[in-house]
């Protein structure tokens, strides 16, 4: 058995991805939570309002990361 291949690049970082994923997430809850409050689903409005306040603290954190140079 020969090894003659190179060896495996370092795994990176998935911070675009992240990146994107968040920002549809804060977009689509963000609708889905005020159409629930007009349905009157006060319960459901304010769990997907927290998931966006999460989202926006995970999108800092990422934009964050990606400007200290982190590959991703």
């Amino acid at each position: 058995m020969s090894d003659d291949l190179p060896p495996p690049a370092p795994p990176r970082s998935a911070l675009t991805l992240r990146l994107w994923l968040a920002g549809f997430g804060i977009v689509f809850n963000g609708v889905a939570a005020v159409l629930a409050a007009r349905a009157g689903l006060t319960w459901l409005a304010w769990l997907l309002g927290v998931l966006v306040v999460v989202l926006v603290v995970d999108l800092g954190r990422v934009i964050q990361r990606k400007r200290r140079g982190e590959p991703g």
